[in-house]
């Protein structure tokens, strides 16, 4: 019974085993058949991989060559955009070359024309820009405050002209230099210090600006000033205006020629309400600002009798007069400026130097030489000026060997002129209303003048405002004129910046005679 039961263990066994053995033979079988499935599928996965290798590689070699060529025509745009880069550069020195000469060669003909020339700044938006108090303007669908003034380049204004009712259109004005709004003091007087070397060079000069009220016409010729802050000379202050740059650049071009003996002399006056005050004289009460009148000399000149003239001899000397003047000028604040002028200052700068009897004194005696013994008859040639008649061949004026120099006498005028207003913008009354009235009665006679000029009427309306008639020689006359707009970039003075910019070109339409140095005065012996 062991034994059969061992027996019956040992093929329960064997059954198992052999059980086992077929399971596992099945699955090396499946085993063999999976391999040899992978195996196909490995062969043909690589013979894929071959062609897609092949494929890729060729592909490879074709970007390869392709990013050589790319590289090859990189390198040569890049020279080739070297070379126009050089040649823009070039160009564009070229340029400004070109751009210098025209705008002398344009500065020249203005001054062999005569014409007035006319400079145009935009002032940057400020706070009040953004105030109103006239409900009408606050309904309008534009703001007040949106800038439609622009500087497209420094040659030309836009103007984004709109109304209520009608459509937008723009308007170009054309100056001989405009300043945007990011243009410091620095540069503006760049352009008018060439004037001031014309004054030593012995020509009349006068620089005036013009604009509404607000428009930084102060702030152009004088700078940021109050009564508490003077106007400084410190050429440190980088916002001092044109009157104490031109103080410091005169006296800096003196100092370079002391042989020349400079003597200056500064008068300042104030027309208010259409009567002319001296600020640097006091009357029998001892207050400052005595009563004057315009007249005309024999010569046709405009003079001011009994006006007081200081002499100095530094900027600061030249500055405290302005400042003393400054505190006696008329001001009072309006709905458009808290600190409005209300009145015209002109500050003349008188300048005698001494020149030696050169050869401009030599022609000017061989002229007057001329005109005496060419009195009967009248050549003209085409080299030089004149000849005496049966051959006479002039000669010059002798001259006293100790007579050594000549006085030359010239003027330079610097006008801060008030500004127009508009009485229903200003809300101005009374008194204010008054000064209102004279001030844009002052100015429409100006435009009359530049008017009449430009047409060349035979009447010129000088007389008719004391400003003008003062001013006559300037706009009129022989002197070299730059009349500096100063407009508001926004909206809510639009209608004041275009008649302002009206006026400048109108002014740029004025032929006047050619500016001329001043005649020698005395000599120096006789000094």
């Amino acid at each position: 019974m062991k034994l059969s039961s061992l027996y019956n263990e040992q093929q329960e066994l064997r059954r198992n085993t052999y059980s086992s053995l077929t399971q596992i033979y099945q699955e090396v079988q499946t085993f063999k058949q999976e391999l040899k499935d992978f195996q196909s599928f490995s062969y043909l996965l690589m013979r894929n991989f071959q062609h897609q290798y092949q494929d890729y590689l060729s592909q490879i070699v074709d970007v390869v060559q392709g990013t050589q060529l790319e590289n090859e025509n990189l390198q040569f745009f890049q020279a080739k955009a070297v070379d126009l880069e050089q040649s823009l550069q070039e160009i564009n020195e070229r340029y400004q070359v070109e751009k210098q000469k025209r705008k002398a060669l344009h500065n020249d003909l203005v001054e062999l024309k005569g014409n007035i020339r006319v400079h145009c700044r935009i002032r940057p938006l400020l706070p009040f820009d953004t105030e109103s108090g006239d409900p009408a303007f606050q309904k309008r669908s534009l703001s007040l405050s949106e800038k439609v003034v622009h500087a497209t380049d420094d040659e030309t204004v836009l103007v984004r002209c709109s109304r209520p009712g009608h459509t937008l259109f723009n308007k170009t004005f054309q100056f001989e230099r405009v300043y945007s709004p990011l243009e410091s003091q620095k540069i503006v007087f760049g352009d008018v210090c060439p004037l001031l070397t014309s004054l030593l060079d012995g020509y009349n000069v006068c620089i005036m600006t013009y604009g509404q009220t607000g428009s930084g016409k102060s702030h152009t010729m004088l700078g940021p000033h109050s009564e508490s802050d003077p106007v400084s000379p410190s050429e440190a202050d980088q916002e001092m205006g044109i009157i104490p740059r031109a103080a410091g650049e005169l006296f800096r071009l003196l100092s370079e020629n002391p042989t020349i003996n400079p003597r200056v002399e500064v008068s300042v006056v104030e027309i208010y309400n259409n009567e002319l005050f001296d600020l640097l004289t006091k009357d029998s009460s001892g207050i400052f600002g005595v009563k004057r009148d315009v007249i005309t000399t024999k010569e046709g000149k405009s003079n001011v009798p009994l006006l007081t003239y200081e002499h100095v001899e530094c900027p600061a000397e030249f500055m405290k007069l302005i400042n003393k003047s400054l505190q006696l000028r008329v001001k009072h604040p309006t709905l458009v400026h808290a600190d409005s002028s209300r009145s015209h200052l002109v500050v003349t700068v008188t300048l005698t130097i001494a020149v030696p009897f050169d050869s401009f004194d030599q022609q000017l005696s061989q002229k007057l030489c001329e005109e005496m013994l060419c009195t009967t008859q009248k050549v003209k040639t085409s080299e030089k000026a004149g000849f005496c008649p049966r051959g006479l061949s002039p000669a010059p004026i002798p001259l006293d060997p100790t007579e050594q120099q000549k006085q030359v006498q010239a003027k330079l005028q610097l006008v801060d002129l008030a500004g127009s207003e508009c009485i229903g913008m200003s809300g101005v009354t009374g008194t204010i209303l008054r000064e209102t009235s004279f001030i844009n009665r002052s100015l429409a006679a100006l435009a009359d003048v530049l008017g009449a000029l430009s047409e060349h009427r035979g009447h010129i309306p000088y007389r008719n405002s004391k400003l003008t008639h003062l001013l006559q020689d300037s706009i009129g006359g022989d002197a070299k004129l730059l009349v500096m707009l100063c407009v508001s970039p926004c909206q809510k003075y639009l209608a004041e910046t275009l008649q302002s910019l009206g006026f400048g070109s109108r002014a740029r339409q004025v032929q006047r005679v050619q500016a001329k140095r001043r005649n020698l005065l005395v000599s120096g012996k006789s000094k």
